[in-house]
């Protein structure tokens, strides 16, 4: 059997099995839902920081499927590339992937159909080095722990929005199967080398004002031509094909809008720490 080990526990999220399910149930219940939830998601979009950093966001996608009551039994995970060089998605197609709290297993058959109906290809070498997914493994865990996973690396190429769509064909009539895409936003500051509105409380309000704000309004109306375009043009997501991939799939799946459930940045979560910094990255929240 095919295991992927993971590569940033005890970095991004604790090693340590009681602390990470502990960690995980405080993702989960630390932000209030208060937005009016469909009767049934069909997608969602999270980040993939570091729990400090993103990880009570990420959890509000995973509370709001909760809440719903509805069953899931497979989450097929549409990842950043960061550092995938393929044009095509990388399905992980069989095996697990372990994890502090356990192993998770892959859909093998669904992982199969999807190669067959869409362009992505069996490559699990293509999760190699990438976490986006891998953060988001123990808060299903804890959150949906018999749940299976179809692990898909998403590139920016333009083949990403089309590859959504053919993937809705794959998840028409299915209901107890979601789609998550994760990426973060805007990178904003000299580390990143991207600083257009300048250094500065400025600067950081554009980042989040008006960089992620277009990002997460073209994700909302359901725009995923302009989701991924856009931000391959702006700099304003660093996954923008997984989430391009995952618009298009809720939208052939009749949904007209996203809800937001929340939107922060890594230097208010630092503020809240007393710290401050010239530099953030953006994170939101996002079901269908």
């Amino acid at each position: 059997m095919t295991t992927r080990n993971p590569i940033v526990a005890g970095q991004f999220y604790p090693d340590v099995p009681e602390q990470c399910r502990e960690e995980a149930e405080q993702c989960l219940a630390a932000r209030t839902l208060d937005v009016t939830l469909p009767e049934h998601v069909v997608a969602g979009i999270v980040p993939h920081a570091g729990w400090v950093f993103s990880g009570d966001v990420a959890g509000m996608v995973f509370q709001a499927l909760q809440r719903t009551g509805q069953v899931v039994d497979v989450v097929v995970f549409l990842g950043a590339s960061h550092r995938y060089a393929g044009a095509r998605p990388a399905v992980w197609a069989e095996g697990r992937w372990a994890g502090p709290l356990g192993p998770v297993a892959v859909d093998g058959a669904m992982a199969r159909e999807i190669l067959e109906h869409t362009s992505a290809e069996d490559r699990p070498e293509g999760h190699r080095g990438e976490h986006s997914i891998e953060v988001q493994i123990p808060l299903l865990r804890v959150a949906f722990p018999s749940a299976r996973i179809v692990p898909i690396v998403v590139p920016a190429t333009c083949e990403a929005v089309q590859f959504g769509k053919d993937l809705s064909r794959v998840l028409q009539g299915r209901p107890s199967v979601v789609c998550i895409a994760s990426t973060d936003l805007t990178h904003y500051g000299p580390r990143y080398g991207f600083a257009p509105a300048g250094q500065g409380a400025k600067g950081l309000a554009w980042a989040k004002g008006v960089n992620d704000a277009r990002f997460i309004e073209a994700a909302l109306a359901m725009d995923a031509e302009a989701v991924q375009s856009g931000a391959l043009e702006t700099l304003s997501a660093c996954g923008p094909g997984a989430a391009g991939a995952a618009v298009a799939a809720a939208r052939e799946l009749g949904r007209e809008r996203g809800i937001l459930l929340a939107h922060t940045t890594s230097a208010e979560v630092m503020r809240r720490f007393g710290r401050t910094s010239d530099e953030a990255v953006g994170y939101a929240a996002i079901v269908y």
